[in-house]
């Protein structure tokens, strides 16, 4: 029973991380098609709202941490919520494949949105574009984990059932 404890607070910190994770993600593809069409200016100086947005890497360490131990832990007795946690893992590390390759070079680039190189248009393009890829796969990680979740708790019903326990998930 702490096993499962342990697993049911493990799955509640890793769904509370990932979706944390997912709503700045959810933030910038809403902002989008409003931002697209700003002049360089206003780019700009709405560019300026991220500052300190770097702090959701303690949020995202969690929630990587939290879908590998998760994976990790599950992997010899429950293969399928195992593969989804490993999933949710997978996806929040190419989002930040997609971060690192796309999204930080432009951001240096423009020293932080604060200088405007000749190709800001294309930069920006960049930055959006890949910000909206990294929500597509912030938002596959939050649905394998909880595909993962629906995975475990469909485990243990059926252990109860076929133990003649009531099942307590």
């Amino acid at each position: 029973m702490a096993r499962i404890q342990r697993m049911g607070a493990l799955y509640f910190i890793a769904l509370i991380a990932v979706s944390l994770y997912l709503a700045p993600s959810v933030a910038h593809v809403l902002e989008m098609p409003n931002k697209v069409g700003l002049d360089r200016a206003q780019y700009f100086t709405v560019q300026q709202i991220y500052s300190g947005w770097a702090m959701l890497g303690i949020v995202l360490n969690t929630a990587l941490i939290a879908t590998l131990a998760l994976g990790i832990w599950l992997r010899k007795r429950l293969r399928r919520p195992a593969a989804w946690a490993f999933a949710s893992f997978g996806c929040l590390v190419a989002g930040q494949v997609i971060f690192w390759v796309f999204t930080f070079p432009a951001n240096r680039a423009t020293s932080n949105w604060t200088q405007v190189p000749a190709n800001w248009e294309a930069l920006r393009m960049q930055w959006e574009y890949s910000h909206a890829s990294g929500a597509l796969l912030n938002l596959a990680a939050m649905a394998t984990l909880v595909l993962s979740t629906l995975s475990w708790s469909r485990s243990l019903a059926d252990r109860d059932e076929s133990r003649g326990e009531a099942s307590d998930c």
